[in-house]
């Protein structure tokens, strides 16, 4: 006998306070033909928001709105009502902090439906406020988040004080700050660093080899001049011209099938043998005024202590 297939409905959870920019995210999942692919997606909104879903979009997405008003609504009936009665691909709910997430998350959902992400949304003009005068409103979503959003962000705020606090809520989380320009980051700032970036020599243990390997991407910036210490190996890698070498880790980057070199680029001064392990000592320099492009570990001249071996580029 042929098996029947499970349908899943993929359920993400969209949660902040009104007008934290929910519906804006929303719209710009809809709006990702990668992300919507032609399913058919309802949005059940759990509040009633200032800022409309627009019609056109909704149509376009193949994605209809259903609107509750009172947290008295959000029933496994109802729930369980709207799946029977709907061909559902996807589900986003739009949910208002104000609600209790405790509301949400002891509602039983329909069979088919699996919960995929939780985001919160936070807004940065009300941050300190709402931490303040209504801490387990605004943090209770975030300890079921995957990630956390807080938008609006100026040059004023402080925002690695905030990661800090989000991250104990949450350490799981990956927070994202999204500034009035648009550009977002990870307000990651140097004392939240496992290792001293102020020290002659950033000595990098072999726990925060990670760590350090995402913040040279993100923040090229930060290591501009300043002289690093760490362990790896070499690899050659199809396409690098004559001289040059990877520089870093074996990593899974997917699956277990999937394990490959990551690291920097390395110019070096006598041949390396692939799989060499070493403990590099080099001057991090900066190429070009866009911080978007590569970090240079550049030739070092002199550096205190150590005998310079290396030239790095770490790409972007």
């Amino acid at each position: 006998m042929k098996q029947k297939r499970e349908e899943i409905v993929a359920l993400y959870v969209i949660t902040g306070f009104l007008e934290s920019g929910k519906t804006s995210l929303i719209e710009n999942m809809l709006r990702n033909e990668r992300f919507t692919y032609g399913q058919r997606t309802m949005i059940l909104s759990c509040e009633e928001g200032e800022v409309e879903l627009d019609a056109e979009l909704l149509k376009k997405s193949n994605s209809f709105l259903v609107q509750l008003q009172e947290p008295e609504e959000l029933t496994a009936q109802r729930l369980s009502d709207l799946s029977s009665q709907n061909r559902l691909d996807r589900v986003i709910v739009e949910y208002n902090s104000v609600w209790g997430i405790e509301l949400l998350a002891n509602t039983p959902l329909p069979p088919a439906w699996r919960i995929v992400q939780v985001v919160n949304l936070a807004d940065a003009t009300t941050f300190d406020n709402y931490m303040a005068n209504m801490r387990k409103f605004l943090t209770d979503p975030m300890k079921e988040s995957e990630m956390i959003l807080v938008n609006r962000c100026a040059p004023q705020h402080n925002k690695s004080a905030w990661r800090r606090q989000i991250k104990a809520i949450n350490p799981r989380a990956n927070v994202l700050f999204e500034n009035l320009d648009g550009s977002m980051e990870d307000g990651v700032a140097d004392e939240d660093l496992p290792y001293d970036v102020k020290a002659p020599v950033i000595d990098i243990r072999e726990e925060h080899m990670g760590t350090f390997y995402l913040d040279s991407l993100e923040h090229p910036d930060r290591y501009d001049g300043k002289t690093v210490r760490l362990t790896g190996q070499y690899f050659k890698e199809k396409g690098l011209p004559k001289g040059f070498m990877i520089f870093g880790r074996m990593a899974m980057t997917c699956c277990a099938d999937d394990i490959a070199p990551v690291g920097w680029v390395c110019r070096f001064k006598k041949p390396y043998a692939p799989g060499a392990f070493v403990e590099l000592t080099a001057l991090c320099h900066m190429v070009g005024k866009d911080l978007d492009v590569e970090i240079m570990l550049d030739e070092m001249d002199s550096c205190p202590g150590q005998t310079p071996k290396e030239k790095f580029m770490i790409f972007e």
